[in-house]
């Protein structure tokens, strides 16, 4: 191998002083225990024990050399050095497959989160069970807060079984009880013949979908490999838009009949993607991390190398992440208690991780698209008067959110969560403030449609920019930052905040749409700009580490600076072997 120095050829580059080449096993030893599973490069002005390295002023770097630059140089090494996982394997297919049927859980919450927006702009349904709103583009008013706030409601009282659940029985265990709840509350739904028959069944819909919040989020983040990570849980959370589309669609084509069946036929819908998440939830493969956390170990590995190795369990990445299981899952932690939720809040690192979980739990719902729910009063608000025309437009801005979420889930591993979710919610506080100027402006009175029309135009355009940072990450991140050992009553507690912002968007909103109209917008765009100064300063960045890994960020005295340091590592392979030049530790922002 021919090393030179920076003076020996224009290419080569100088990063000051530091180790010479080692070998990939040579650099673990360049990594000093800091707890049990955390890990903390040294600095690279530390003194090396090498009688060579003593000579050395400048880091010498091989002119072949390929720069790494990463989050965390295990991971990165692992990557670089170990047989590439093809994403079009047969086993990254069959994992791809497998994911689809958890996605099934945020189809099924996609479709009560559009389906209602869509009947309840329905003189029909308001008409059947004596709903006022006919005159104003929906249903508005106590009557309708409650049924939508019900359904949080149900999702709130699921929070001391889901956690549990998922704990006790598994991932599959917790997807396969709440689906089979959600298919309990659709067909009472579909079939109610008063408002409690109604109330009933979307209290029991929130129930379920509370415990499949829960279980879900947590498989598919703990099944992916942490190269994917990103894509593959946020691409779950964008599955809300499969419901979400095929509700608002059949709700056009159904709008029109003169009777129960037009509202009928799309909360009917409702049964698709829980009877499938019902049907093969426990055909799927367990959670390596559960399997382990259980004593199952030999399982936990076949299912590792499996998916994350391509069979095979000497792979660099399998081997990393196997090590670190072990030393960071405990057989007798509190996820084997079930009433235990200390492990939330019992040190420094929890409360921080619960404090960022509980973050996305309340900023991804009072963002604005708490307005979702009443799309048909916003349009009508801008001047739209046809129900037909109310319900295509709603139709087409779930495509417009839909676009926005699969381009987001696209770059969560590329631009990183931190960067999303902050761009994300100042673009929507400047998209908000756009319609309610427009709204208040040209609205109802109908004195200006171009005007009107770029109101409608903007609420678009909040779809997209919200879905694109949020949709991913609502799922993604909360499941990321909390530890194995609270994840699926982490996961719960999350869904108990988001069912609180929830109820207070239901309950809050129709009434405020009411009385103040338009108006209402704005408590959201000052909100939003709130939000911004707090994800600034407050939210870490976790792409480009393993689960476990992100145990150094937290036990760091400043998570957020911690989070944004580099590693940079120069790979070199040759014949004998992989050689690494470790480089000092770089800031991004």
């Amino acid at each position: 191998m021919n090393w030179i120095t920076p003076t020996d050829r224009s290419s080569a580059r100088s990063y000051g002083q530091g180790a010479l080449p080692t070998s990939l096993r040579g650099l673990e030893r360049l990594l000093i225990p800091r707890a049990p599973g955390i890990f903390r490069h040294r600095a690279m002005s530390s003194k090396i024990e090498d009688a060579n390295a003593a000579d050395e002023k400048q880091q010498i770097i091989p002119e072949n050399a390929r720069i790494v630059e990463a989050a965390n140089t295990k991971l990165a090494l692992a990557l670089a050095t170990g047989p590439h996982l093809s994403p079009f394997s047969t086993r990254s297919i069959q994992l791809y497959l497998i994911l689809l049927v958890a996605f099934m859980g945020s189809m099924a919450n996609g479709f009560d989160g559009s389906v209602m927006s869509a009947v309840n702009g329905m003189d029909q349904y308001l008409a059947y069970f004596h709903i006022s709103g006919t005159d104003s583009g929906g249903g508005v008013g106590s009557t309708t807060a409650i049924i939508f706030g019900i359904y949080s409601i149900g999702s709130i009282v699921s929070v001391p079984v889901a956690g549990p659940v998922a704990d006790r029985f598994g991932r599959r265990g917790g997807m396969f009880l709440g689906s089979l709840i959600i298919v309990i509350g659709s067909l009472s739904v579909t079939t109610a013949k008063n408002i409690s028959a109604l109330l009933g069944g979307r209290f029991v819909l929130g129930l379920g979908v509370g415990i499949v919040q829960t279980a879900c989020p947590s498989y598919v983040v703990e099944m992916a490999p942490p190269q994917w990570r990103g894509r593959l849980t946020g691409l779950f959370n964008t599955f809300y838009y499969a419901g979400s589309i095929l509700c608002t669609g059949i709700a056009i084509g159904t709008g029109s009949i003169q009777s129960t069946r037009s509202w009928r036929a799309p909360l009917a819908i409702q049964l698709v993607g829980a009877g499938i998440l019902l049907i093969f939830s426990l055909l799927l493969p367990e959670s390596p991390r559960w399997l382990l956390s259980v004593g199952r170990k030999e399982e936990a590995l076949h299912i590792l190398a499996r998916y994350h190795g391509n069979d095979d369990p000497n792979s660099p990445l399998v081997q990393l992440e196997w090590a670190e299981f072990e030393e960071s899952i405990k057989l007798d932690a509190s996820d084997k208690r079930w009433w235990d939720y200390s492990g939330l809040v019992k040190t420094p690192n929890a409360r921080y991780r619960t404090f960022l979980m509980l973050l996305m739990a309340f900023f991804g719902q009072w963002s604005g698209n708490g307005l979702g729910y009443y799309l048909t009063i916003l349009f009508g608000n801008a001047g739209v008067q046809s129900q037909h025309a109310r319900l295509v437009l709603n139709f087409v801005n779930t495509l417009v959110s839909a676009a926005g979420a699969l381009i987001g889930t696209s770059l969560t591993d590329k631009v990183g969560r931190r960067k999303m979710w902050f761009w994300g919610t100042l673009g929507s506080a400047g998209m908000l403030a756009v319609v309610t100027g427009c709204t208040a402006k040209w609205g109802k009175s109908g004195s200006n449609p171009a005007g009107a029309n770029s109101a409608i135009a903007f609420i678009f355009l909040f779809g997209f920019v919200y879905s694109l940072a949020y949709t991913p990450l609502q799922a993604l991140y909360p499941a990321e930052v909390l530890d194995y050992n609270t994840r699926a009553k982490g996961m719960a507690m999350y869904a108990l905040g988001v069912s609180c912002a929830s109820f207070v968007n239901a309950y809050a909103g129709p009434i405020a749409l009411q009385r103040i109209g338009w108006k209402y917008y704005i408590v959201y765009v000052a909100w939003d700009l709130f939000e911004c100064v707090v994800i600034w300063f407050c939210v870490v960045e976790t792409r480009g580490r393993t689960l476990e890994e992100l145990n150094e960020i937290f036990e760091d005295p400043h998570p957020v600076q911690a989070s944004l340091r580099k590693d940079r590592v120069a790979v070199v392979e040759e014949a004998g072997g992989i050689h690494a030049v470790p480089m000092a530790k770089e800031d991004s922002v």
